[in-house]
Order: C-alpha cells, then structure tokens, then sequence
C-alpha cells in the first residue's frame, strides 16, 4: 500500500492515467513469492506480469487496458533494467524505487537477511560485487551498495527525483555510520 500510496502522490503532479496507476499499483508485486521461494532464480516482474495478464483476463479487462497494466508491471524492476516507457509505468517504477530508500526499508532489509541466514554485516574488504543475493553475504549493507544507492539516479519524475533527494542522504549516513561501528572505523 506504501508503494500504491506514492504512486497517487506523484500521480497528483504528474497526471498520468489513474485506473492504470491504481491497478499496476496494486498488482505489481503479485510474483513476489515464488521469487523468494526460488531463492530469485525466477524473476517476480515476468512472473507476476503472467498472473497479472491471466487475473485482468479472467476480469474482462479490455486489452489495451491491460496491456498497459502489464507494461507497468513488467518494468517496475531495478535489476532486470527493462525501462519503463509510459508515464504510468515511470511513475510506478518510481515510487516502488521511493519505498525502497525509506528508513522502513532498513529495517526490512535486516529481516530479510535474518531470513537467508545473512550476517548483520559484510566483512572488511568483501567485494560486494562477488557476493550473491539469498546467502550469508546478502546483507542489509550489500542491498545498499549494489541496489539502494543507485536509485536516486534511476527515477524518473521529477517528484520522485526530489523526494530521493532527502531520503538518500539519510541512508547514505545510516550506512556510514553503520560501517564506522561495526568495523571500528575511528574518524
């Protein structure tokens, strides 16, 4: 709902379709869980766009219309970089990327790696980029390192773009800061 509710803020100053908004909104994550329980071999953007196409079939929903839909869905992914072309599916793209730089994300991004048996942080000197996502090495720290700082530069609507703003600078001092204790970094 965090991600449906961003859409409808961005949506008031970027005016976009809001039907189609409101229903990729809703719809975007339906693939998440058989992502998590393949451990990420499937991805849940193409998996839930195969739900999603199925559900607004079975609903009647005329095919432009879903189409549409299903184009949101499909790009609303950071990894699988499969860009996002019309306002709607920027606009989810964007608060989805929003959500994920909020302090609520920190604190699920420890559960999740409490989850995949990760360490509360990577050691000194790990190459965060040899490291993998579902296993001891995919902590909170590794998620902001490959994904999280990066998103701010990756949105879209101007909105987005200054909400990132503020969020970024705290996670970036979150995370310095983290590092400072946990390696005993003395400034």
């Amino acid at each position: 709902m965090r991600v449906h509710d961003m859409c409808i803020y961005i949506w008031n100053k970027e005016w976009a379709n809001i039907e189609i908004l409101q229903i990729s909104a809703l719809m975007h994550d339906i693939g998440r869980k058989k992502q998590h329980e393949t451990k990420g071999k499937v991805c849940h953007a193409e998996y839930g766009t195969k739900l999603a196409d199925e559900i607004l079939s079975e609903l009647g929903i005329e095919k432009n219309k879903k189409n549409q839909i299903l184009h949101c869905i499909s790009t609303h992914r950071f990894r699988k970089w499969n860009e996002p072309q019309s306002l709607e599916a920027k606009i989810l793209f964007d608060a989805d990327k929003l959500d994920s730089i909020w302090a609520v994300w920190i604190g699920r991004a420890f559960m999740y790696a409490n989850e995949v048996w990760a360490r509360l942080h990577n050691n000194v000197g790990t190459k965060i980029e040899e490291t993998e996502e579902h296993w001891p090495e995919d902590t909170a720290y590794r998620e902001f390192e490959i994904k999280l700082k990066k998103v701010k530069d990756r949105l879209f609507t101007e909105s987005a773009k200054k909400i990132a703003e503020k969020k970024h600078k705290i996670m970036v001092d979150f995370f310095e800061n983290l590092n400072d204790e946990v390696w005993n970094i003395k400034k």
